[in-house]
């Protein structure tokens, strides 16, 4: 059970994002016009920031940046009225991903992980927990050891305390590269696993996503698939329970619309929604991020 009135802490990636939006195709070897801006990004960040968007009004993110960019990222989470717990990183640069977006609004990451993926179990305590009423992990940090271990040791002392956990898998490359079944063994005690429709394919080897989901909630008790402006679908107790209609909207950029759905989804489970309300309500932020650049919200924390 969510605790009333209890914080949401993320745990995850804090990522300088350099976005590349190009409406002709790249031409190798020359030049390709592009409009470019560098952001604050991140899964675990952009989360978080969408959660205080939608109403959550504590929101703590941990995660480890580079020295180099720790200032600006902790003055952008403060803007966005989010909690940073910032581990700084002498050694590893802050991650950065350069986000190739065509004229289709489709993205391609090159991503550098940085310091991200170095966040160590030293960096977690369960005092952490202290006021949190539920836990989300990146799955950027499923992707490496060290921060495997620290979100693996989240997670346990997370159910230890009887507090929800929801985990986003974040990549169906990383996923081919890990496997699947070493992600799902990190991830297992997860409450409400959150993919996208590639990463539920990467997790099941099910074409269809509501193949995927289905068998994905035999092994999570809440499982809700992204389809981008399809909508999403809920699985729970190894069937499709519930698909849920995105609003139509002109996109600019899908840069982050999952990570607005994640964090509005999480808001509206603090606020005591259902799975298929706060579905609803995860469909209309990643409606309202495609329709900005970059992966936070465009204004600040939701008024009232």
């Amino acid at each position: 059970m969510t605790r009333a009135g209890g914080a949401l802490l993320v745990v995850g990636d804090v990522v300088t994002d350099v976005v590349a939006r190009h409406r002709s195709p790249l031409a190798r070897a020359t030049d390709t016009a592009a409009e470019i801006r560098t952001l604050p990004g991140g899964a675990g960040a952009n989360a978080a920031c969408w959660a205080v968007r939608s109403g959550t009004n504590e929101v703590r993110l941990l995660g480890r940046v580079g020295t180099d960019a720790a200032d600006w990222h902790e003055r952008a989470l403060r803007r966005a009225g989010v909690r940073p717990l910032l581990v700084p990183d002498a050694d590893a640069a802050t991650a950065t991903v350069i986000a190739l977006v065509d004229g289709s609004t489709e993205r391609t990451f090159l991503t550098d992980s940085g310091a991200a993926l170095r966040l160590s179990p030293a960096d977690w305590s369960a005092g952490l927990l202290d006021g949190v009423a539920r836990l989300h992990l990146s799955g950027y940090l499923f992707f490496a050891a060290t921060s495997r271990e620290t979100a693996c040791r989240a997670l346990r002392d997370a159910r230890d305390a009887g507090v929800p956990v929801s985990v986003d898998p974040a990549s169906a490359g990383f996923l081919a590269e890990l496997g699947a079944d070493r992600f799902l063994a990190a991830a297992e005690g997860a409450e409400t696993l959150l993919p996208n429709a590639d990463e539920a394919r990467a997790l099941t080897g099910r074409g269809e996503p509501e193949s995927a989901a289905a068998e994905l909630s035999r092994r999570f008790p809440l499982v809700v698939v992204t389809l981008g402006a399809s909508g999403a679908l809920v699985a729970e107790g190894g069937a499709v329970t519930a698909r849920v209609t995105a609003p139509p909207v002109r996109p600019v950029d899908s840069t982050g619309a999952g990570d607005a759905f994640t964090g509005a989804f999480l808001a509206a489970r603090l606020a005591g929604a259902g799975s298929v309300r706060a579905a609803g309500a995860g469909c209309r932020a990643g409606a309202e991020a495609v329709t900005v650049v970059g992966g936070r919200p465009a204004d600040g924390p939701a008024d009232g």
